[in-house]
């Protein structure tokens, strides 16, 4: 069982890690590009956007007039009203008419033009979510190739030190056939020696879990066989000190998230006056033009145009009032569902706060974190350098037997840790701009150029 599990990894890392005359260079910027291409939420929430431009137009067209045109033709067997004679005929008539209606409203509590505000307020907030969905995307993508850019590094880190450790179990081997070395110290550094190698292997495992997060986010063939480069940016760029208050100033008025909570307060407070309209009185104006042509087969009948734009023309033209006074079920109703709405409005104005005291505790946790990031890499950048050199010494110290193994092993882990948490470091910094910018929501796809 367990020969097969080794068999298994051992093809999995050939595959990702072998020499591959098919593996392309993957670069932040077309990771961010395919990202964006391939969103699956990004690309639904575009679909939303035209479904809210198509309800905006909808609830526009709705305040202007409606015009309907009618028309029907017949015949008819028995007894017929002639209008132009005004007598029964009873017999074959062939009969035709048409009308055409108009009708404006003239005042309705300006229910409709707060629907178009509501509408308008919707669309401006999904137009808002789907910015800031590309800016997740980003922000995604670019956690996520941070995160193999550091694996490869880790396991360069962790493959140097195993094959510094087989060095030195090589030497150890020759000291210990000299009688320099006692045997226990040939031990000792074997253990040390595949304690190397496995974390070489735990740092390759971890590769391959990250690579396949990226592939699966980015929408990529997971036959297609891909590594990662590492951004030529500035790190002195990277660490820079911004002013926190002009962020929030910023951060406010860009982000997608907090504008669409904005919007959608907006869009549920124009609902509201909408649906209380709905409860007031209602004018309207309201127009037909009606004609018709009748022809009796047994009777002489007069001309069409003689019908047609006289004797069965009828024009009407009137206003019309609707007063709700007490409707039993349906007052309760549209009360019912302006409560309703109402606590809708309510309920997006507690989030519009809450997205507002978000937004603010984003700026200065990435704030916070760029000085702390760049506090980090310059200390280790130091710590490297120092534990690089108390390695050496030991290793010499050791090596003419002026020091135990254990001190030996310990500078070993403790430069191997130094080493890898300058790799930390120095990535999280690398990327840290990308962090501030996203809190800003000021994060565009050309900031990776």
């Amino acid at each position: 069982m367990k020969k097969g599990l080794i068999k298994s990894l051992a093809v999995i890392l050939s595959l990702n890690f072998g020499a591959n005359a098919q593996t392309k260079s993957l670069s932040i910027e077309d990771a961010v590009k395919i990202g964006l291409k391939n969103g699956i939420l990004l690309n639904q929430q575009k679909n939303n956007l035209e479904l809210n431009v198509m309800q905006r137009n909808y609830n526009i067209a709705g305040l202007g007039p409606t015009l309907n045109f009618q028309s029907s033709a017949q015949r008819v067997y028995g007894n017929t009203f002639i209008q132009q004679t005004g007598h029964v005929i009873n017999g074959k008539v062939d009969n035709a008419y048409g009308q055409l209606s108009a009708n404006i409203n003239l005042f309705n509590g300006f229910s409709q033009v707060n629907r178009v505000r509501q509408a308008a307020s919707a669309l401006d907030a999904q137009s808002f979510y789907v910015n800031r969905t590309a800016q997740d995307i980003i922000n995604t993508v670019s956690t996520q190739y941070l995160q193999v850019l550091l694996d490869v590094e880790l396991i360069k880190i962790a493959n140097e030190n195993w094959e510094a450790l087989k060095k030195q179990l090589e030497q150890i081997k020759e000291q210990v056939n000299l009688g320099a070395k006692s045997p226990v110290d040939e031990y000792n550094q074997d253990s040390q020696a595949k304690g190397g190698e496995i974390r070489l292997i735990q740092a390759q495992i971890n590769l391959v879990a990250d690579k396949a997060l990226l592939t699966q986010t980015l929408l990529l063939d997971p036959n297609d066989e891909f590594e990662v480069v590492k951004p030529d940016w500035d790190m002195n760029l990277a660490g820079e000190k911004e002013d926190l208050e002009p962020l929030f100033s910023t951060a406010l008025k860009n982000r997608g998230d907090y504008l669409r909570a904005l919007k959608n307060e907006e869009s549920a407070k124009y609902g509201m006056k909408a649906l209380k309209a709905t409860m007031l009185p209602t004018l309207s104006m309201y127009s037909n033009i009606f004609s018709q042509y009748n022809y009796v087969y047994t009777d002489v009948n007069s001309s069409f145009d003689q019908q047609v734009k006289n004797d069965n023309l009828k024009k009407i033209t009137g206003f019309s009032l609707y007063v709700p006074i007490f409707g039993g079920n349906q007052n309760f109703q549209n009360r019912t569902n302006y409560v309703q709405q109402k606590i809708t409005y309510l309920n997006n104005l507690q989030l519009r706060k809450n997205a507002e005291v978000q937004v603010k505790t984003d700026v200065m946790k990435a704030y916070e974190n760029m000085q702390l990031y760049s506090k980090w890499f310059n200390a280790t950048v130091g710590q490297v350098k120092a534990a690089e050199t108390a390695l050496e010494l030991e290793r010499e110290r050791y090596t003419l037997g002026a020091t135990s193994f254990v001190e030996y092993a310990n500078a070993n882990r403790v430069y191997v840790q130094a080493a890898t948490d300058k790799a930390q470091a120095e990535y999280k910094l690398l990327f840290q701009k990308v962090m501030i910018d996203y809190a800003a929501g000021t994060l565009k796809p050309e900031d990776f150029k």
